[in-house]
């Protein structure tokens, strides 16, 4: 570990990261004119090399960078893997992790041990994992911040966990104990009439913190358990929630549906998870 990586990690201990992340919100909402608008997003494409073909873009600039960040695709420009049988990633970027839930609801994500209880926030929720399997899949800046449906299925409540906003990168990762768990947290389970409940956590960091979802119409889910009424009943691949900025998606496989396994590395929407 460098000077500089020691001194970052003790400055993300002490900065005011939910003020911080509130302020870059509001900033990122503000409606600015277009030939700042342009400016500002062009600036963002050339950093990181974001792929504005298949986005739907407004006939002028975005309204603000919000708008540019929460953007949709194309149809058709993420095409769900044909076999309908397979669970597959909820959102663009690189699968970090993959591996069982113990039996004693442990995980482990880069040697660092998670709780299944802790990050979906319900002791009987946990226990339906036991013997399953988990991902994590991280967003980057110049993904797409969608998140979908890694199955279809009925969605009947949403949680909405309360959290930290540390940043979930390499600073974070190393020197915040159980990262994932203790940050900002909505749980989206999906009933499968195959597979069982499938669940997706979207999981806040600093400069994130604010997460839309379906069935909860709030600027940012409030904070508790949401029965959905009616019940959502949604396709595989169909948009479930939405990151303002980027953070994380953890998908939880039960057992008796297919292990999640596949090779470290880029991912996209839309692609199977495991063997198929």
């Amino acid at each position: 570990m460098s000077v500089a990586t020691y001194a970052a990690a003790q400055l993300l201990r002490v900065l005011p990261r939910v003020r911080i992340t509130r302020a870059v919100g509001r900033l990122a909402e503000a409606r600015v004119p277009g030939p700042l608008s342009k400016a500002v997003v062009g600036a963002f494409v050339k950093a990181y090399s974001v792929d504005l073909d298949e986005a739907i873009r407004p006939s002028g600039a975005f309204e603000s960078f919000d708008a540019f960040f929460t953007r949709e695709l194309v149809p058709g420009a993420r095409p769900v893997c044909p076999d309908p049988d397979a669970i597959v990633s909820p959102s663009d970027g690189r699968l970090d992790a993959l591996g069982p839930v113990e039996r004693d609801g442990r995980f482990e994500v880069k040697g660092r041990p998670y709780s299944a209880q802790e990050l979906l926030g319900d002791a009987a929720e946990a226990e339906r994992y036991l013997g399953g399997s988990f991902c994590v899949v991280y967003l980057s800046p110049r993904d797409y911040h969608r998140v979908h449906a890694p199955v279809g299925g009925v969605v009947s409540t949403i949680r909405s966990m309360p959290g930290d906003l540390f940043p979930v990168n390499s600073i974070g990762e190393r020197h915040v104990k159980s990262l994932l768990s203790i940050n900002r947290r909505v749980a989206i389970p999906i009933d499968n009439p195959k597979h069982g409940r499938v669940t997706v956590v979207m999981v806040g960091a600093m400069i994130v913190g604010r997460i839309t979802v379906i069935g909860v119409d709030e600027r940012d889910v409030p904070i508790g358990d949401h029965a959905l009424a009616p019940p959502r009943d949604l396709a595989r691949g169909a948009e479930v929630g939405i990151f303002h900025l980027g953070s994380t998606a953890v998908v939880f496989s039960p057992k008796g549906a297919p292990r999640l396994s596949r090779s470290l590395g880029p991912i996209r929407l839309g692609e199977a998870l495991h063997q198929t």
